[in-house]
């Protein structure tokens, strides 16, 4: 109500549709901000300094993680420096594209065409340099391994970063012969985290808008362990999950590391883009 109340208050003085909307826009990133300044702290506030609540940050990243990759590889170090995402977009707004900008390199893969267009033209130097490499396929469970192989992926890379919406749980599960250091999931927040599920998997398929996608945080943290991987914490937003390879674990990370212990509640509201329009190279401002 406190929002309403100051728009109205201003609604008189305004003679133009666009000071409208620039007061509402205002007001919705500032109740977000306000929102983000109190959640955060309480999070990290949640018995154990360990947790990765608060070191959300946005770069490239649809929410904070970005924020959240940075203290993970903190804790654990970095080795190679490589990263393999699948589901990459366009580039300007992804998991990994942060790291390719602080001197990383890798894959990635993405199955529609615009997406792939754009990547290329914001991105033509690192491609030009091969410290990126792009893929345009339409991923599935049969053909991720066979993937990663032409392309040179090892198996210990540091960073795999998957959303593909519909199928993400049985491409992950597939990929068991290779072992990255950190793995970042979309999970379907929906579901509540003791309950352990996952859509009816078919090749053929795409996310149809609805939130029959992916799988439950439970399901993730039971093949998370299957794989040797634990679960360390989940995003503000309730989209992304993040685990760590078993090995690396030790006591760095909030345990125990369950679901229930790091589940958040779909909050897409929060959803937004931050700042001037995203950009990784300045010959790329027009394409």
């Amino acid at each position: 109500m406190g929002l309403l109340r100051r728009f109205y208050k201003k609604l008189p003085y305004m003679r133009e549709l666009n000071d409208i909307r620039n007061l509402l826009q205002t007001l919705v990133a500032r109740s977000l901000d306000e929102y983000a300044a109190h959640a955060l702290p309480e999070r990290s506030q949640r018995g154990d300094p360990r947790r990765l609540a608060g070191f959300e940050r946005q770069v490239f990243s649809q929410n904070g993680e970005d924020g959240i990759l940075a203290e993970i590889f903190r804790r654990i170090g970095v080795a190679s420096g490589r990263f393999v995402e699948i589901g990459a977009g366009n580039g300007l707004e992804n998991n990994s594209a942060y790291l390719l900008l602080q001197g990383w390199s890798g894959l990635w893969i993405d199955a529609h065409p615009k997406m792939t267009a754009t990547a290329r033209k914001q991105y033509g130097a690192a491609l030009d340099e091969k410290r990126l490499l792009l893929a345009e396929r339409f991923i599935d469970a049969a053909n991720v391994a066979p993937i990663f192989a032409e392309f040179g992926v090892a198996d210990d890379f540091e960073l795999l970063s998957l959303d593909i919406d519909r199928n993400t749980y049985y491409v992950w599960e597939a990929l068991v012969a290779y072992r990255p250091k950190v793995v970042a999931v979309e999970y379907n927040a929906q579901i509540p985290p003791s309950v352990e599920w996952k859509v009816e998997y078919d090749p053929q398929k795409c996310w149809n808008g609805t939130s029959y996608f992916g799988a439950s945080l439970k399901a993730y943290e039971r093949l998370g362990d299957r794989l040797g991987y634990k679960l360390v914490g989940c995003d503000l937003t309730g989209v992304n999950a993040f685990f760590v390879r078993s090995d690396l674990v030790n006591e760095q990370f909030c345990g125990p590391f369950t679901a229930e212990n790091h589940y958040e509640p779909p909050r897409y509201w929060l959803v937004r883009r931050d700042g001037h329009p995203r950009c990784f190279d300045d010959r790329a401002r027009a394409a």
